[in-house]
């Protein structure tokens, strides 16, 4: 055991390229620790590795005393005499251990541990090395499998993790499919997942158009922005550095061919392309597509607009639960109210206005008052419990509720000093 622990350490420094003196150092603190665990954990001991014979010597080291009361850190002087004849009370004594049959054993497994260690601690670097500078690259492997809803990436030389938050929703993989995915971070760690990747990023959607226009990669066609659901819709924003480019016609490509390759990839995601503009009304009307827009008014202070359409094109420019709306106010970074041109109409209206300021009105609400034909707070103020309460979600507590707040509203506004008292 003893020679073959030797042939080990010449054989591993010599193909491995490892550190001999590292290595002997690695093997001795192992063998170190499987001695404590052997002999006792009080006990002063030391591995030395004997290079003449290729074998591991352990020695202990006790206190000469006049009485033991613990063997494992005291000798007595008459067994000390037996070992040095010139043992004197109160100094320490070295011995060499026989009993280590089995600790040459424990010295070649450490060995082989050390060198797995150091492989793999090797590897980490090289995939460090060799990832460090494509983040944000999409990069294609084969699914290897799954761990608790985490997909495991086998890239070739390595593997990456799409976590589950990273993964498209409500589209599934199998193992062996092979998958496209952008490289979202690379980790210097000996515990987790190195490389983590993602499908969810606004970036994987723009990087898949690069490479599908060559427009874009030339730099004619420059992306300015992107917004995504992840598996449902996105829309991304695109211009042209020359005048006779169309950017949306090179991201869409021949018969759609382009971006329906990138909807396939995204495994039917709809991609809105979106022509982008510096002036952000006619960028939002832009944004808001397929619905039709009729006025824009722009808070810059805010960063706010207020996106008027026809009552027809109402739940087209919001989109299913909020979708479409939600998606332009992401690109274009800027908070988007949309209305109806009806109650546009109405917001520009005094007596509407001034039914929407009662306490407990909301546009809704004010929208049925306005339609009934009660065209503001005084009208309103004038009319009968009955009238109010027959609204649509109007109880008569409410009714009441309401009309003490119109009557209340009209009596300050007819009062001395008021705005309408002075008029």
């Amino acid at each position: 055991m003893h020679s073959e622990l030797k042939r080990m350490i010449e054989t591993i420094c010599k193909d491995r390229g490892f550190d001999r003196h590292f290595l002997i150092e690695a093997i001795e603190e192992a063998v170190l620790s499987a001695a404590r665990k052997k002999f006792g954990g009080r006990r002063e001991l030391e591995v030395r590795y004997n290079d003449e014979y290729g074998d591991i010597e352990v020695f202990q080291f006790r206190k000469v005393v006049e009485e033991v009361e613990d063997d494992q850190t005291q000798i007595s002087l008459e067994q000390a005499r037996l070992l040095d004849p010139e043992a004197q009370i109160g100094l320490e004594l070295g011995e060499r251990m026989e009993k280590v049959s089995d600790l040459g054993r424990i010295a070649a497994q450490s060995a082989r541990q050390v060198i797995v260690h150091k492989m793999r601690e090797a590897e980490r670097e090289v995939v460090y090395d060799m990832f460090k500078g494509r983040i944000g690259e999409v990069v294609s492997g084969l699914v290897q499998r799954f761990d608790r809803g985490d997909m495991i990436v086998n890239l070739g030389r390595t593997e990456a993790i799409l976590p589950k938050d990273q993964q498209i929703p409500k589209r599934s993989f199998k193992q062996g499919d092979r998958i496209r995915a952008l490289l979202l971070e690379v980790r210097q760690t000996s515990h987790d997942s190195q490389l983590i990747l993602s499908r969810t990023s606004n970036e994987f959607l723009a990087k898949l158009f690069k490479m599908e226009v060559p427009e874009i990669a030339e730099g004619i066609v420059k992306i300015m922005g992107v917004s995504r659901d992840p598996g449902f819709r996105a829309k991304i924003a695109v211009s042209s550095t020359e005048i006779d480019v169309d950017p949306v016609g090179a991201c869409v490509g021949m018969k759609g061919s382009r971006v329906q390759n990138v909807v396939q990839e995204l495994q039917g995601e709809r991609i809105d392309i979106v022509p982008w503009r510096p002036d952000p009304a006619q960028y939002v009307c832009n944004a808001m597509a397929p619905a039709q827009v009729s006025i824009v008014r722009v808070d810059e202070e805010n960063k706010s607009l207020l996106v008027v359409v026809p009552g027809d094109q109402l739940s087209l420019a919001i989109g299913k639960q909020g979708q479409n709306v939600r998606l332009a106010s992401r690109l274009l970074g800027w908070r988007i109210d949309v209305k109806s041109e009806q109650r546009y109409a109405n917001l520009e209206d005094p007596g509407y206005r001034s039914i929407l300021a009662l306490d407990g009105v909301d546009e809704s609400l004010a929208d049925q008052i306005f339609a009934k034909g009660i065209v503001s707070a005084e009208d309103f103020a004038s009319r009968d419990i009955e009238e109010i309460a027959s609204l649509r979600s109007v109880d008569r507590e409410f009714a009441e509720m309401l009309l003490a707040s119109a009557k209340e509203t009209v009596r300050m506004e007819k009062m001395p000093g008021s705005e309408s008292g002075q008029a």
